[in-house]
């Protein structure tokens, strides 16, 4: 059962909030006995990051201040490497560098992860690093997609601490092209022999 992810999150202030509005006791119950051992990542949770085309990874500047930046390529793309690693290679883009920078200073980071079909989300917490191309040519090439066109910089690895599954109230379901595709295959496969019929038949009635 995962409890780390509670048992970082909800400090004193969160707990005070939970105790006023009547949610503490529920949460004392289903938490008791963590201890701050991170929570192991399961096969689910595992297949469910192996299908992931995108992701948001959320890190903190020096002043403060929260940073969000979406991560996208080919399913898979954020990999599992052992125990509760997890990464992904980072590709040339705006050269900001706003979480390479963040990472320097504070290594922690939150994962937001979603499946709009199925009205899914994993949110995941941990301790993340980078590690430049030049540094480590092997791992970094390592965690490309292959044949995907962009060109590596460095590696982003994370080691998850906790994770929470979270109620699928309020998701939008929105697919990708290649979903849409897919469902309404049959659909159109139908079209296409319907056609096909009508065409034969004008055929036949013409020749009458």
């Amino acid at each position: 059962m995962a409890r780390n992810y509670r048992h970082t999150l909800f400090n004193d202030a969160v707990k005070v909030l939970q105790e006023r509005h009547g949610s503490r006791a529920a949460y004392l119950k289903m938490d008791a006995g963590a201890d701050g051992t991170p929570d192991t990542l399961t096969d689910k949770e595992l297949g469910y990051i192996a299908l992931r085309d995108s992701f948001y990874m959320a890190s903190v500047n020096a002043d403060g201040w929260p940073y969000m930046q979406h991560r996208g390529g080919p399913a898979g793309f954020l990999r599992h490497i052992e125990g509760n690693r997890i990464g992904f290679a980072d590709y040339r883009g705006n050269k900001q560098y706003i979480s390479t920078a963040n990472l320097a200073g504070n290594d922690r980071v939150s994962l937001f992860l979603m499946d709009y079909p199925n009205k899914d989300r994993l949110k995941l917490v941990g301790n993340a690093h980078s590690i430049e191309l030049a540094d480590d040519p092997a791992l970094v090439t390592s965690l490309m997609s292959e044949g995907y066109r962009a060109v590596p910089e460095r590696a982003f690895l994370i080691d998850v601490i906790g994770w929470e599954w979270n109620c699928s109230q309020h998701i939008t379901p929105r697919f990708t092209e290649a979903e849409i595709s897919a469902a309404i295959q049959p659909m159109a496969a139908e079209i296409n022999q319907l056609r096909a019929e009508n065409a034969a038949l004008r055929t036949q009635l013409s020749g009458e």
